[in-house]
């Protein structure tokens, strides 16, 4: 372990030895990294553990610099010793990339390898590393979007293990198969591109050109990667956070330059496409994306792709033929993006695989959930891009005992722009104070 001190804080990075597969405890290890965070003058103080789970799949813990006084982090260490996991394959925690995956074999290896990423396992990670960090002592859970899926599964498999479960932006469908989860996400997406456009109307021109310009010359990106009108159309997933609209105008805003062979897509628009739209610093997001909502009943079989074939407004080509505003994606990952992204594109294969693979195990018991006796608070976005309201609030019916907090507020990254505010207001929920 090593500790050390930044502005209000002192901090430990921990190590942990988890096996691969909770199924064969004696056999392969993997590292998780965690990093616990106490307010400076407590650390030495018996308090109460609180593990965040990140959103994703495929996200380690934010790094946060400090207590700072407007984070969630700040008003969380005030009661709790925090522990920010970097869950399995990210962050400091043995990583699973186009660079290390290559050393497990064959793409098949590979997808079976990673079959060992999901929630399930991630949980398991977190009760092995509970009983060694606590004495066996219960803790409470705050879980962001991904995070909040992985505490619906602990809620169901482990709920001795945890005193109170927060989940911010990720109450998932307990039933809800990937075909079904992006039949709800393109409408949602569809009116976040509206409401984007009626605020800065100037940007329907401005998309449309660039789009336009990318159908005839898909465009290089300074990191190898292609931009393509498809790939362009992904910048929405700027449209799901408190700030993105204005992000995604001000991206917009001044695309082009001139240049001896006529107008050209700019250096620095360039630069920031790659930088929202680049997987590879979260590879596993892309490579896991659809698998997160496996359960039980088939393959996804890229349902992103094939459900957004029901939205002809999404086809670029289309679009561009007649007059209607270009319509961005969200959070959907296609199969091109294991073409045009050099992080992904030697995991095209292995994801391919995993696509096809037809036997995940469920992820939540719904019985088990309707007798829950933890307390439980949720944030639900109203209209939230990335998880669908109504099936938020379907689960929140479903588990015995959840209180909602529905609030159209923030977006889908609350839990940070709203700092202290949230987790105070989620912490009095559970405790029946409000």
């Amino acid at each position: 372990m090593t500790s050390y001190r930044q502005p209000g804080l002192v901090l430990t990075d921990r190590r942990f030895s988890v096996p691969l597969d909770h199924a064969d405890p004696g056999g392969e290890q993997i590292e998780i990294f965690a990093r616990e965070a106490v307010a400076c003058g407590r650390s030495g103080a018996d308090l109460p553990w609180l593990l965040y789970l990140e959103g994703g799949p495929g996200f380690g813990a934010r790094r946060f610099v400090g207590a700072g006084g407007q984070s969630w982090l700040g008003r969380a260490v005030q009661e709790f010793r925090v522990l920010l996991l970097d869950q399995r394959g990210t962050g400091n925690s043995t990583p699973a990339n186009r660079q290390t995956l290559p050393l497990r074999g064959t793409p098949r290896e590979q997808a079976a390898y990673l079959g060992h990423f999901r929630a399930d396992s991630i949980v398991q990670d977190c009760e092995v590393i509970r009983k060694r960090l606590t004495g066996g002592a219960r803790w409470t859970v705050l879980g962001q979007s991904f995070g909040g899926f992985c505490a619906t599964h602990y809620l169901s498999t482990a709920p001795a293990g945890l005193h109170t479960v927060l989940i911010t932006g990720g109450l998932p469908s307990l039933h809800a198969d990937a075909d079904e989860v992006y039949r709800a996400a393109y409408p949602r997406i569809t009116r976040k591109v509206e409401a984007h456009y009626a605020r800065y109307p100037q940007d329907v021109e401005r998309a449309r050109r660039i789009a336009a310009h990318l159908l005839e010359r898909p465009a290089a990106l300074p990191g190898g990667g292609l931009l393509t009108a498809e790939s362009f159309q992904s910048l929405g997933i700027l449209l799901g956070g408190a700030e993105g609209t204005h992000q995604l105008h001000l991206l917009l805003e001044d695309a082009f330059v001139p240049t001896v062979d006529g107008p050209a897509l700019s250096d620095a628009f360039l630069e920031n496409a790659q930088a929202v739209l680049s997987y590879a610093g979260h590879p596993l997001y892309a490579v896991l994306h659809e698998a997160i909502y496996a359960q039980g009943r088939g393959p996804t079989g890229w349902a992103a792709e094939r459900i957004r074939a029901e939205f002809p407004r999404f086809d670029a080509a289309k679009t561009l033929a007649g007059d209607e505003p270009l319509l961005f994606t969200g959070e959907t990952v296609h199969p091109w993006h294991f073409e045009t992204d050099p992080a992904l594109r030697p995991l095209r294969e292995t994801a391919a695989i995993l696509a096809e693979r037809a036997d995940w195990p469920a992820l939540y018991d719904a019985e088990r959930l309707a007798a829950n006796e933890v307390p439980v608070a949720a944030a639900v976005y109203h209209d939230d891009m990335y998880v669908d309201t109504e099936h938020a609030l379907r689960t929140a019916r479903a588990i015995r005992g959840l209180r909602t907090w529905v609030t159209d507020e923030f977006e889908h990254d609350g839990v940070r722009a709203g700092g202290p505010r949230v987790l105070d207001r989620l912490l009095a929920l559970a405790r029946d104070e409000i």
